[in-house]
């Protein structure tokens, strides 16, 4: 009994060391771009820097605005998930309650591969096969735009939604089901009414996690967005803030380098307010 009680202090101990390491590299993390990205902000100025419609750091008088950066990610994210959630979701019910377990076998494998196709293999189909589709079914110049991205990025984030609303579904006692069944309800009332909101947890974490994945993307949509900093447009090209990062760093140097660190810095507490900001209306909806 007492050599048990070493063993689980033992392993509470290493459980709490990782834990501690896991919350340090994220201060270090939020450390580093508040020193780096200050910096820039200063010289700039915050205003003319977040609100400011024009980007041009190698010009002779160079611009530093951001604001199309912004509501570039902003639409970007929504735009998928306003077309990945549904699908993610309506798949995970089916697949989860629903399907033959042949079919689930498949469909659920084609999913698993879904989330390993690296990110630069969905912007080489994309910018081979969806921008030339968008270019001739709607008669635009180029179809490298923001509407190639949201539908890039509402692929991408479907095996994080699919994957863990069925987790969230299949955990979901049977006899919540079976109680709902034996009322009258049909089958798939039960699911929608009963299932799903016994699971909604779950499945928050699910579209929680597919906004990460929306917002962190950058070498898949700077491939079909056409990354010009323009303010955005559905047929337009634009740049989200993480190619804005990624596309200059390898090459910048001083005030514009500075800046890209400053822009790190915006998408980082962008990611925070986001998440803050879900998990508040979930924990809201649990309480109420």
């Amino acid at each position: 009994m007492k050599r048990q009680k070493i063993f689980e202090n033992i392993i509470h101990g290493i459980f709490l060391i990782l834990g501690m390491i896991t919350v340090g590299c994220v201060l270090l993390i939020t450390l580093y771009l508040v020193i780096a990205g200050i910096p820039a902000i200063r010289k700039i100025g915050l205003c003319d820097f977040i609100f400011g419609t024009k980007w041009a750091s190698t010009a002779k008088e160079p611009s530093y605005g951001i604001l199309p950066f912004i509501l570039t990610s902003i639409y970007g994210t929504a735009g998928a998930i306003l077309i990945g959630v549904p699908v993610g979701f309506l798949t995970s019910v089916y697949l989860a309650k629903l399907a033959p377990a042949k079919i689930k076998t498949v469909v659920s494998g084609a999913v698993s591969l879904l989330a390993g196709i690296p990110s630069v293999v969905y912007g080489l189909v994309g910018m081979m096969v969806l921008v030339p589709g968008i270019r001739n079914l709607f008669h635009i110049p180029d179809g490298a735009s923001l509407f190639a991205a949201i539908i890039v990025l509402a692929i991408m984030i479907l095996p994080s939604i699919i994957n863990m609303s069925i987790t969230a579904l299949e955990a979901v006692p049977k006899e919540y089901e079976d109680a709902s069944l034996a009322l009258g309800a049909a089958p798939v009332e039960t699911y929608f009414k009963v299932s799903v909101p016994a699971a909604k947890s779950g499945i928050a974490a699910a579209v929680v996690l597919g906004v990460g994945r929306a917002i962190g993307e950058a070498m898949a949509v700077m491939m079909v967005s056409g990354n010009a900093p323009n303010l955005p447009e559905l047929f337009g090209s634009v740049r989200f803030l993480t190619t804005a990062v990624a596309s200059e760093m390898s090459y910048s140097g001083g005030l514009q380098r500075q800046a890209l660190f400053s822009i790190a810095l915006v998408l980082f507490l962008f990611i925070m307010l986001i998440n803050a900001a879900l998990n508040f209306f979930l924990k809201h909806s649990k309480e109420g």
